[in-house]
């Protein structure tokens, strides 16, 4: 086989491991020297001969004859340099999740909020959503859901909680219609927690709820970025009641949901305050802010940020080593059950699969865009109206489109975050610096797969 006919592998270091990822068929291989040094011979392409002198000289014979046998065999069970695939065929694709909105108020007045009145998100202004939107929003999911059986909604905000009342109707409402049609409705909301009462904790757990609960770290950092709407740092108000929900090990499960910005680039030490804290679910994810504001993440950041992801990895292993580990969103890969091509390919489906409703019921493609008047794509109230194809201007992800083609890591981010690119300028193509931090993660998730699997 000539280097041409080579299909697409990743190689690098991580620690003390040479890890190999054949692109194509997602098979994760962990080279010694001597295989390092065929693999480069046979890319170089190097007579056979001679690479068998070449490792004779410098590795002894039988590691000269077991390197290439090795490579050759994983080339012949398509484990390595594999050959393209192709994305499945679909039909066009359905609404399978709606983020409602619940309310625009909040008792927090976060800095980076996509509702917060100085972002160009909540230009739809201040609100709480009827129950009879709600309702709207029900029927229209199920509508445009079509034969799709599983569905789901997320309540958001602001903060969902100070409209109590009307979460539970829509629900109660969500359970009779799907069951009437023999589907199934999960349900997620995200929560600062101020609001946790025993009494909606029981709701959310009766219900199976998947909570996603914020908390962005050390209280400096939470209360820099987290102020209550009044002023004054939340932290000491929210940890107690997120403290009380996860220690009833809620059956719909949970995830603390941070966020770093360019305030806290050490963000692994937040990581780590909240596992002290007793939290096993751990989500830290880059703050997504137009590129000129003060906490928005710059591209100098990335050598500080991916030694942090490796700082993180360190900490990891030391608790798993404990016998006290925890999951962390980012580092939660399975390379044998992963999830299918179509849904890698789809990315998180904002525009087409996956739709916000404002408090109005107008829908746009993505929580982090809703607002923008240039993205509205319709109303659940007008359900005939809705104009399935994202508006102009918006660009979905879709299978391998522009830099993703190339991109070692295209199987596995979907395409990137759509919001993120819309407000870094380039609509069309995933944002660079996302790309990078999501490369990263990606390596340390198959070093550590590696290491648990090895």
């Amino acid at each position: 086989m000539g280097v041409a006919d080579l299909g697409e592998i990743h190689r690098f270091f991580f620690k003390d491991k040479y890890l190999v990822l054949d692109v194509e068929s997602d098979a994760l291989h962990e080279f010694d020297p001597p295989a390092r040094r065929a693999l480069e011979l046979l890319e170089q392409g190097v007579e056979p001969a001679k690479t068998r002198r070449l490792l004779t000289g410098e590795f002894g014979e039988a590691a000269a004859a077991k390197a290439p046998a090795e490579i050759a065999l994983l080339q012949k069970e398509g484990m390595l340099w594999s050959g393209g695939r192709q994305a499945p065929e679909s039909a066009a694709p359905r609404v399978k999740a709606l983020c409602l909105f619940a309310t625009d108020n909040c008792n927090l007045s976060c800095r980076y909020c996509f509702a917060n009145k100085e972002r160009p998100a909540a230009a739809h202004g201040r609100g709480a959503m009827s129950a009879a939107v709600g309702k709207a929003a029900v029927d229209f999911l199920l509508l445009a859901a079509g034969p799709r059986r599983h569905c789901e909604i997320d309540y958001f905000g602001g903060e969902p909680l100070l409209n109590w009342p009307v979460i539970k109707a829509v629900t109660a409402y969500a359970r009779e219609r799907s069951a009437a049609l023999s589907k199934e409705i999960a349900f997620t909301i995200t929560t600062n927690g101020l609001l946790l009462t025993p009494e909606i904790a029981g709701f959310l757990e009766e219900e199976s709820f998947a909570a996603v609960l914020s908390l962005d770290g050390r209280p400096a950092v939470h209360d820099l970025m987290r102020p209550l709407a009044g002023g004054g740092g939340s932290y000491p108000k929210a940890l107690p009641r997120l403290q009380s929900y996860t220690g009833r090990r809620p059956r719909g499960g949970y995830y603390i949901r941070g966020t770093y910005t360019r305030h806290n680039l050490d963000f692994c030490r937040d990581v780590e305050h909240l596992y002290n804290l007793g939290f096993r679910n751990i989500s830290m994810e880059p703050v997504v802010a137009p590129p000129g504001a003060d906490y928005a993440l710059r591209e100098t950041d990335l050598p500080r940020l991916e030694r942090e992801y490796e700082n993180l990895v360190e900490f990891y292993l030391a608790c798993r080593a404990a016998g006290d580990p925890f999951v962390f969103y980012h580092f939660a890969i399975d390379l044998e059950r992963g999830p299918c091509l179509s849904k890698r390919l789809s990315g998180c489906g904002a525009g087409r699969e996956y739709l916000a409703v404002t408090p109005d019921g107008s829908l746009y493609p993505c929580h982090q865009l809703a607002g923008l008047p240039e993205l509205k794509m319709g109303s659940v109230l007008e359900p005939e109206k809705f104009q399935a194809a994202p508006p102009a201007g918006f660009i979905p992800a879709g299978p391998l489109q522009g830099r993703c083609r190339s991109c070692w890591a295209r199987y596995h981010c979907g395409g990137g975050c759509r919001a993120a690119s819309y407000l870094n300028g380039e609509p069309g193509e995933p944002y660079p610096l996302e790309c990078a931090l999501q490369r990263k993660r990606l390596e340390c998730a198959l070093y550590l797969h590696a290491v648990q699997n090895g």
